[in-house]
């Protein structure tokens, strides 16, 4: 007999050779009609695996995120073979799946249409509905190789000339169609239920331009069809609230040619982004930071010292000046080390929390620019603060604090994620350890539950990312907090210990918007262009009714303008009815209409862009409303 540890923490004993799907029939059979693969030992398996000695096991389901993997890189496996069904000769190149969906890139004589896909996706049905179970076959490599290159699958010999000479190669039959993959896979097609297929796009094989385009089919699937419903629904709401178009209708922001990549603020997007900025430096005045202002080029040699020339050259542009090599700044960091190097510090005068609105640049390509969330050129709202070892749990959970503080204002809630060492970094895994050691006390002692992402660090240290959920559930990486043990070494950093010796500070990197540009994006997606009233570029509109009404609203605009209000007059020759409607789409949050009526009483008749006729209201009473949402930020 052997034993198998659940996902509970329960141990249950079974016979040598029973499956995966066995022990998931025996936990429940609610548990086994969802259950798409299992975990053994850390390793995701297919349900037929067979467990022939003790282990630890989870039943991966849908709810999982690998569980949504397996089961859209299944589904791609039959868009795969619908596509060879009716378009024969043509060679299969790749098809993963990613997040919400899957793709497969295709070598074929037929050049693919948007009408194919609605054929494709009827044939991808039959083979649903067939359901042909996914079977596991290993090969050694020179049979795997063989077998594609009898096939003719060109691609698929390539990706296995690449393995190791002693690799056991897997491969997924379903029916008589073969595949190369490592799996796992879903029990059978049948399992599969609502699929859809998205769009078409070119696609060089293994992202070269050097190699052949191919033509890349999207999709996604799940396994019910309220869920590809809801997906759907939520594909049309984000593109009703994509920034760029919005952007545009409200007049925040261009992208012009003579600039890929490089923003261009107009004047109301000035107005949101100043007053994002000006939150920003009252809060932090309040905790103790001080801001400051560092150069965007620098040279050569600081790069060098602070790891970013070699860690991140790509990623920079480069300038000379009096033949001497420059970078312009793609990260704030050794700004803020050379202002603490202007003078020596005492243990007493930390922590020093230093602010920076800081503009940098990074050199990204123009196929994943978009808009402003995929920029060339950014503000990061950069703060570095440098400690003593004995503080950096305190200032973690201070800057926690702050982040959370921050992200309920707008509505936005969050998850956590700790990043550790990556491949290519910068110091000893002693060092690391310790630094990934305080991060996940902090955050043990903040009660904040966190998921571990190995690998994905910075060069010089591991991380705590906040990724923020919007209003129709997607989800933003936007804060983090970086600490760092290497760089006050590199820079040799000091402060004067009570012992009057010199002491190595720490240093925390950390962002709340992460880049003003992009959190400005996100915001109009999330609001859909209706931003809260003290972020709105127009707070309120006032519109008279006839030109007689004209001057007691210059009056009411003037006055309200005086008070902090930002305001405009629509005092154009138009119906009243035209240029109420234009203000709800500028997304305004109040209308002040005025006629006769509103004269003689000294009043506004005020109407919310989402709630519609909110009544009569004197002068004074709209004033201390709209000034008190300000205030609040409500």
């Amino acid at each position: 007999m052997i034993n198998v540890s659940l996902k509970d923490g329960s141990v249950r004993t079974y016979p040598p050779g029973i499956t995966v799907e066995e022990i998931a029939k025996d936990i429940s059979a609610g548990l086994a009609r969802v259950a798409l693969a299992g975990k053994v030992n850390g390793k995701p398996v297919d349900l037929s695996y067979a467990v022939n000695e003790d282990a630890s096991l989870e039943i991966i389901t849908f709810n999982d995120e690998e569980g949504q993997d397996i089961y859209r890189h299944s589904t791609g496996h039959v868009l795969a073979e619908a596509v060879q069904r009716l378009y024969p000769g043509t060679k299969l190149a790749i098809g993963p799946a990613i997040k919400d969906g899957f793709y497969y890139d295709f070598d074929s004589p037929h050049k693919f249409t948007p009408e194919d896909l609605e054929k494709i996706e009827a044939e991808m049905k039959k083979i649903i509905k067939e359901d042909l179970p996914f079977t596991r076959i290993e090969l050694s490599r020179e049979e795997a190789i063989k077998k594609f290159t009898d096939s003719g699958e060109k691609y698929k010999v390539e990706l296995i000339e690449d393995l190791p000479d002693d690799a056991v190669i897997s491969c997924y039959r379903q029916g008589d169609w073969v595949d190369l993959c490592a799996g796992p896979h879903v029990p059978s097609t049948g399992k599969l239920k609502a699929v859809k297929l998205m769009n078409l796009a070119g696609a060089y094989w293994r992202g070269s331009e050097k190699n052949k385009m191919l033509q890349r089919i999207y999709g996604t699937s799940f396994p019910k069809k309220s869920l590809l419903d809801d997906y759907i629904h939520r594909l049309e709401e984000a593109k009703r609230r994509d920034h760029r178009k919005l952007g545009q209708e409200l007049d925040l922001f261009s992208i012009q040619e003579e600039g890929p990549g490089f923003p261009f603020f107009h004047p109301k997007g000035m107005v949101l982004r100043n007053q994002l900025e000006d939150f920003w430096r009252q809060e932090h005045k309040k905790r103790g930071y001080y801001e400051i202002r560092t150069p965007i080029i620098l040279n050569r040699s600081l790069w060098e010292q602070s790891g970013h020339w070699e860690h991140y050259k790509e990623n920079m542009y480069f300038t000379k000046i009096d033949d001497h090599d420059f970078a312009v700044k793609p990260m704030n960091c050794p700004g803020s080390i050379m202002v603490y190097k202007t003078k020596m510090h005492s243990y007493r005068d930390l922590p020093i929390r230093m602010g920076e609105l800081g503009l940098v640049h990074r050199h990204e390509l123009s196929g994943v620019l978009h808009g402003l969330m995929r920029v060339r050129c950014f503000t990061q709202d950069d703060a570095h603060i440098f400690m003593l070892p004995s503080q950096v749990k305190e200032e973690i959970m201070g800057v926690i604090d702050l982040f959370d503080y921050f992200y309920n204002i707008f509505k936005l809630s969050y998850h956590v994620e700790l990043s550790t060492k990556p491949e290519k970094a910068m110091g000893s895994d002693e060092i690391w350890d310790m630094a990934t050691g305080a991060l996940k006390e902090a955050l043990d002692d903040k009660g904040i539950e966190y998921k571990i992402n190995e690998g994905d660090g910075a060069f010089y240290g591991p991380k705590i990312d906040f990724h923020l959920e919007d209003s129709i559930g997607r989800t933003w990486q936007c804060g983090t907090i970086q600490l760092d043990f290497l760089m006050p070494e590199k820079f040799d950093l000091n402060y004067v210990g009570e012992d009057g010796q010199k002491h190595r500070p720490v240093m925390i990197h950390r962002v709340v918007f992460g880049s003003i540009e992009r959190f400005i994006g996100i915001l109009t997606e999330h609001f859909a262009g209706a931003f809260p009233v003290w972020l709105a570029p127009v707070q309120a509109k006032v519109i008279p009714i006839t030109d007689r009404h004209g001057q007691y609203a210059a009056d009411l605009a003037k006055r309200l303008d005086s008070k902090g209000i930002r305001v405009e007059l629509d005092d154009r020759n138009e119906k009243i009815n035209y240029k109420i409607r234009e203000a709800q789409h500028q997304k305004i949050p109040y209308m002040l209409v005025v006629g006769d009526k509103e004269m003689e009483q000294h009043s506004v008749a005020v109407r919310h862009r989402s709630e519609g006729d909110l009544g009569a209201m004197s002068v004074d009473e709209f004033e201390s409303k709209i000034l008190e949402e300000i205030q609040s930020k409500s």
